[in-house]
């Protein structure tokens, strides 16, 4: 944990330095405040809870994410700076560990800071803050299961845009996949197993069942698993890139 510890403090005071942590934080309390009030209709509803303001959380987090994760390692191999930190007396693991639990952290700051809405909902209502608690925390995992795809997608090119490309394609899939509009799409013989194994994979599936305040820990456990694999994949993909 100490070689993880350094990576992570160094990664996320470099957010801080530059203008990107600013500049992402700053875009993602717009959108949000426009998703919830103008688009959910937070006041016209007339229900003291966040349902507004956490169903836009998976189309911000399409674009928002891939954009905070396309220069994770992208950026390291177009300056060559990739070499000089895995000749560090580090291991790899600790290196992509390190620097995704960063901007998994950047990305938890902006969500934190979206607490007014929070503060709003009670001083309007009588909201049950058990069920907005466990959406925020199915709204961070899905966050990082986002941020886990474009680690990986970054490590394979060097070019950041295609980085976000990648990435916002292959979110967008595993976002849509548990909707009617893609099951729909499969022949009606498709088996039943197959349609339902599909529709798992899908971020809106355990994240509206968390949302709702079912902690469940299959939704919790697909999460975990779903980013410890890709950033598994990233680790593979830099290790072959290295080897070439």
């Amino acid at each position: 944990m100490g070689n993880m510890g350094i990576i992570f403090r160094r990664e996320l005071s470099a957010y801080f330095t530059t203008p990107l942590a600013y500049v992402f934080i700053v875009i993602f309390l717009v959108m949000s405040g426009i998703a919830t009030f103008d688009l959910g209709g937070f006041y016209q509803r007339g229900q003291a809870d966040l349902q507004p303001f956490f169903n836009f959380h998976p189309w911000l987090y399409l674009f928002m994410i891939p954009a905070l994760a396309m220069g994770l390692w992208a950026d390291e191999r177009k300056t060559g700076t990739i070499e000089l930190l895995l000749t560090l007396p580090i291991r790899l693991a600790d290196a992509v560990v390190g620097k995704y639990l960063a901007a998994w952290a950047l990305a938890g700051i902006a969500l934190a800071l979206t607490f007014p809405i929070w503060i709003t909902v009670n001083y309007l209502g009588e909201p049950d803050n058990g069920i907005i608690f466990a959406a925020y925390l199915g709204s961070w995992l899905m966050a990082g299961a986002f941020l886990a795809v474009g680690s990986c997608m970054s490590a394979i090119t060097r070019n950041p845009v295609i980085a976000f490309i990648l990435t916002v394609a292959i979110c967008f899939a595993f976002v849509a996949s548990g909707t009617q509009i893609v099951l729909g799409a499969f022949p009606g013989w498709t088996p039943q197993f197959l349609l339902d194994a599909i529709a798992a994979l899908s971020f809106l599936t355990h994240f509206d069942a968390i949302s709702r305040g079912v902690l469940d820990i299959r939704d919790i456990l697909f999460f975990v698993v779903f980013i410890g694999a890709w950033l598994l994949a990233s680790a593979i993909v830099i290790e072959l890139k290295k080897a070439n």
